[in-house]
């Protein structure tokens, strides 16, 4: 099990697949509609017809990036709401890819800062024009029990999508059962931007965990403070922000609760394989890819 592409809500794909060319170094690899059969196995049938760009790094790592279009509501903040919060790509410098930032039209919300008791780990983050949050960091090293990438190009390819969580634990129980990740090491860290987002005393601890698959990091979950509430989206649609992750698995017939019918789908992140998708607790959207035979 490991991550294949992550599904972004944007404006206009074709704006927002320049942004990421010019300031990620990704390429596009695919343009066009989403089909029918596609939006429908989503769960969100309005969107067939819209139009999506799907990016790749430049590493040419096989993870992918895909923007697909919606209607922007205006009721919608990143970092205040369940479900996917955040995508978080491996760079090779974080002080390179800070001032390459400030230039950009992403906005820096957390400037480079290690973990603290984590200091192979170097973090920053930022937020797109269309309200995606994009975690930018460099691996210098491993930690005992995980294998960590390490960039082969300065700004390269997506490995943890973050998810953000009204019960942690009920959602970790979800990933192992319905997904078969297992669940990684509860830690409690002071934690800037939800402190920031929810107006919490800077001191505040917020409990995260990962769901692993072998020794790789796939997920990180963390535990939402009370005061953050569902995401709202528009009726058929695809929800604001991060819309879908996309696991890629060589076991695609042992899955079953399909919000639509499995398809079989060409392109980038499919390749003719069959797909699906799953609603993971506070509605996170799960897509499952079958890996090549």
């Amino acid at each position: 099990m490991q991550l294949r592409c992550a599904t972004l809500t944007v404006e206009n794909a074709e704006a927002a697949a320049a942004r990421y060319r010019d300031f990620m170094n990704y390429r596009l690899v695919e343009a066009g509609e989403v089909s029918r059969d596609l939006a429908a196995s989503w769960g969100a049938p309005d969107a067939a017809g819209r139009r999506m760009a799907v990016m790749q790094p430049e590493s040419g790592a096989p993870v992918f990036l895909r923007m697909v279009e919606g209607r922007r509501r205006d009721d919608y903040r990143p970092l205040r709401t369940h479900g996917w919060a955040a995508i978080e790509l491996c760079v090779r410098d974080v002080l390179s890819v800070h001032e390459r930032m400030k230039k950009s039209p992403f906005e820096v919300i957390g400037p480079p800062r290690p973990l603290s008791g984590l200091p192979t780990i170097y973090p920053m983050q930022v937020k797109g024009p269309d309200d995606e949050i994009v975690y930018l960091t460099e691996i210098r090293g491993d930690l005992p029990e995980y294998d960590l990438p390490r960039a082969a190009s300065l700004i390269d390819r997506l490995f943890i999508c973050v998810l953000a969580c009204s019960n942690m634990q009920k959602s970790a129980e979800w990933f192992q059962k319905e997904v078969g990740l297992a669940p990684g090491r509860v830690m409690e860290i002071e934690y800037a931007m939800l402190a920031a987002s929810f107006g919490t005393p800077p001191e505040r601890r917020y409990a995260i965990s990962t769901m692993t698959h072998g020794r790789d990091v796939v997920l990180e979950l963390d535990q939402y403070p009370e005061m953050a509430t569902g995401r709202a989206y528009n009726e058929g649609e695809l929800p604001p922000g991060v819309a879908i992750v996309s696991l890629l698995t060589s076991d695609f017939d042992r899955f079953q609760g399909w919000l639509g019918d499995p398809i079989r789908a060409g392109g980038s992140v499919y390749g003719g394989a069959r797909s699906g998708v799953l609603r993971a607790p506070d509605g996170a959207l799960v897509e499952i890819v079958e890996a090549a035979r």
